[in-house]
C-alpha cells in the first residue's frame, strides 16, 4: 500500500503534527529546479518517493519555508546558491529529528500555490511544485502563521539543572560548537560549505581532546543538523562548560576586496564591537536562526538584580576568555595564517554565557582562494584541531581544580 501523501497546510494555519503513517525514511530529494520569471516562478523538487510536506511564510526577510517529513538530500553541492525570477536563493538540510527543511529566499512578498507530490507514469519518483507570483506586503503578512513566544531551550533538562555546579575534582568540560549545520550551510564557495568544514575540524578536535583523557568533551552538534543559537547556549549551560569553543569560517561579499583578506581570527564577547568588521560579522552570525526560518522569540532577562549579577559573572569570565584567546592565537599562528587584526570582540549570541569562558574562532575566509583551498584540506583541518587542542591544554594547565569550581559558582 502506498503511504499517504498530505497536502500542504494552508499558509497561516497552525502547523499540524507529522503523519504517523509515513514509516519509510529512505525518501530523498534528488533534484531541484527553478523556472520562470518575476511574473511567475516555479520551484520544483524531485523526490525518490512520496513524502508528507507542508509550507508556510515568514517575513523580514521574505521567505517560503517547506518542511518535509523524514527526507534526506542528494542535491549537488552548491545547489541553491543561484536564484531565478522571484527566488533569490534557497537552502536545505536536516532541521530536527524527522523533519527536513528548505528555506526559499524571495525578492519580495509572494503568493504561493502548491501541488501535492505527483508521480510520473511508471516511476517511483514524486515531484513537489510551488508556484510563486508577486503580491503586496499586506496580503503576504496576512498569510503568516500565528506566532508565540518560544520557551527557553534547555536541551531536555529543567532550567535549574542547566547551571549545576561541577563536582569537585571533576574533569573540565569542553564544549565544542561547530557553527551552522543542516538547513543553514553558512558561508559557501563552490562546493565547499562552511558547515562541513567546521564540523570536520570540530570532530578532529573532539578526538584529540578525548584521547588526552583529561577532559569531558561535549559537542553542540556531531552531525549535519541544524541547532538554534539558543539551544547551543543551553547545551553549554546544561553540561556545565568550563570552556566553550565555537568554530566558524568567514566570508566577504565584495570579490575584489575579498581576495586580499585572509587568515584566522578569534573573538571574545563584547557588547561594543572592537571594529565595524567585527560588528558586521556578529550581525551575520546572529542572523543564523533567521536564515534557517527559526527566529528565536525568547525574551531578554528583565529582572534588574538578575541582570546585574549576570553582568558581574560576565566580567569574571571575560578575563578567562581573553586568556584562552591569547593562547589560542599563539598556537594557531604556528600552523596557519592569522588575519591582520586577529584578536577581536563583538556581541555574538553564542558567546553570551556568563557562567563559561567562551571564544569564537573564524578559521579563515572562504571568499579568499588560498584560504578556501586550505579550509577544504583534511590535513589542514587536523593541523588546526591540533593547535586548538594544544591551546586548551595550556589554558587548563594554568587553572587549578579549585579555580575552575570557583568560576562556575560566580
Amino acid at each position: 500500500m502506498e503511504p499517504p501523501v498530505s497536502a500542504p497546510a494552508p499558509a497561516g494555519s497552525v502547523t499540524p503534527a507529522w503523519s504517523a503513517d509515513l514509516k519509510d525514511r529512505a525518501v530523498a530529494a534528488i533534484g531541484a529546479e527553478i523556472d520562470g520569471d518575476e511574473a511567475r516562478t516555479r520551484f520544483s523538487l524531485l523526490l525518490s518517493g512520496n513524502a508528507t510536506f507542508q509550507y508556510f511564510l515568514l517575513a523580514d526577510p521574505y521567505r517560503v519555508i517547506v518542511d518535509i517529513a523524514d527526507a534526506s538530500f542528494r542535491l549537488p553541492k552548491g545547489a541553491g546558491q543561484q536564484g531565478r525570477g522571484l527566488i533569490q536563493a534557497y537552502r536545505y538540510g536536516l532541521f530536527a529529528p524527522g523533519k527536513s527543511r528548505i528555506v526559499i529566499d524571495t525578492k519580495g512578498p509572494v503568493r504561493v500555490e502548491a501541488r501535492v507530490p505527483e508521480r510520473g507514469a511508471g516511476s517511483m519518483n514524486a515531484r513537489i511544485n510551488l508556484e510563486l507570483t508577486p503580491t503586496d506586503r499586506a496580503s503576504f503578512m496576512a498569510k503568516l502563521p500565528p506566532t508565540a513566544p518560544r520557551p527557553k531551550e534547555t536541551a531536555g533538562r529543567e532550567p535549574e539543572e542547566a547551571t549545576a555546579e561541577p563536582k569537585p575534582h571533576a574533569k573540565p568540560v569542553v564544549v565544542i560548537d561547530a557553527g551552522h549545520g543542516g538547513v543553514d550551510p553558512g558561508a559557501a564557495t563552490g562546493e565547499v560549505l562552511e558547515k562541513d568544514v567546521v564540523l570536520a575540524v570540530a570532530r578532529h578536535l573532539r578526538t584529540i581532546l578525548v584521547a588526552k583523557g583529561r577532559y569531558d568533551v561535549q559537542m553542540t552538534r556531531a552531525s549535519d543538523v541544524y541547532v538554534s543559537l539558543d539551544k547551543r547556549v543551553a547545551i553549554s549551560q546544561q553540561k556545565g562548560a568550563s570552556l566553550f569553543v565555537s568554530i566558524h569560517a568567514d566570508s566577504l561579499g565584495a570579490q575584489d576586496f575579498a581576495q586580499s583578506v585572509r587568515g584566522a581570527t578569534a573573538y571574545t564577547l563584547s557588547e561594543q564591537a572592537s571594529s565595524r568588521q567585527a560588528q558586521l560579522l556578529a550581525d551575520k552570525e546572529n542572523a543564523a536562526d533567521i536564515l534557517a526560518g527559526a527566529e528565536s522569540r525568547s525574551e531578554e532577562e528583565g529582572d534588574q538584580v538578575k541582570s546585574i549579577l549576570i553582568d558581574l559573572m560576565r566580567r569574571e569570565t571575560a578575563n578567562f576568555s581573553a586568556d584562552f584567546r591569547t593562547r589560542l592565537l599563539s598556537h594557531l599562528k604556528r600552523t596557519i595564517a592569522l588575519s591582520r587584526d586577529p584578536a577581536r570582540s563583538a556581541a555574538f549570541k553564542v558567546l553570551k554565557q556568563p557562567q563559561s569562558p567562551s571564544v569564537l574562532i573564524e578559521l579563515g575566509y572562504m571568499s579568499n582562494a588560498k584560504d578556501a583551498a586550505l579550509l577544504a584540506s583534511p590535513d589542514w583541518q587536523r593541523q588546526v584541531a591540533n593547535a586548538i587542542g594544544t591551546a586548551v591544554d595550556e589554558y587548563f594547565a594554568k587553572r587549578t581544580p579549585q579555580a575552575l569550581t570557583d568560576t562556575h559558582r560566580r
